[in-house]
């Protein structure tokens, strides 16, 4: 892999309470610098597509706990998608999920799946869940016809782990979220099967990578 070809794999990210427009425009300019794509609040998709036509967005969806009702859930994702994103990714109901009402977490991800024509990566924040937990909502978001399964929102305690990545790459393609910071810690996570490393540290890792391997 070279230092492009790394590039295309980071969701270079910027999603804090406090992220200014300014913010997302200095991500979107050093995700133009490096190709790498871009995962921004959904508030200001329709600017940062304007700013930059050409880079991937990702925005987020029932983000950070994923406890919306499915149907603000569907909406956000059509708006989000009318205004410019290439890509969603969505936090299940873990709630629901922890209850074991499996049929609704499956049922709360396609109804969003549905309703774009873009794909859909699914948060199921592994910090919060048990392994069989984990593979309920992998097989959740798998039975609806999403693109990607992500470990984590980095709101949670905790973030991706190469034996979750490992277990998610079991049922769907893997973005590795959380804590991942350099790239011996993003190598770490393609060994273990993730296509998809979303970061505030994408320049970081760009840089790392090319002094290093």
């Amino acid at each position: 892999m070279n230092d492009a070809e790394l590039a295309a794999k980071i969701d270079h990210t910027v999603l804090g309470p406090e992220t200014t427009l300014a913010d997302v425009e200095e991500v979107l300019d050093a995700a133009a610098e490096y190709g790498m794509n871009a995962c921004i609040p959904p508030c200001y998709v329709a600017e940062a597509d304007e700013y930059a036509p050409d880079t991937t967005l990702a925005t987020v969806i029932g983000f950070p706990h994923g406890q919306n009702a499915t149907a603000a859930k569907r909406e956000e994702g059509v708006l989000a998608y009318e205004d410019g994103a290439d890509e969603l990714d969505v936090v299940i109901n873990i709630g629901r999920l922890k209850a074991g009402d499996r049929e609704a977490v499956r049922e709360d991800i396609e109804e969003v799946v549905a309703a774009v024509p873009i794909p859909v990566k699914v948060i199921i924040e592994t910090a919060l869940l048990t392994d069989d937990e984990k593979r309920a909502a992998c097989e959740a978001a798998r039975d609806a016809d999403a693109a990607f399964v992500k470990t984590s929102t980095g709101f949670a305690d905790g973030g991706a782990e190469v034996e979750d990545v490992e277990l998610m790459s079991e049922y769907l393609p893997v973005k590795a979220s959380g804590g991942v910071g350099n790239y011996e810690q993003a190598e770490a996570m393609f060994d273990a099967g993730a296509e998809r490393i979303g970061a505030s540290s994408g320049v970081e890792m760009v840089e790392d990578f090319r002094r290093n391997y």
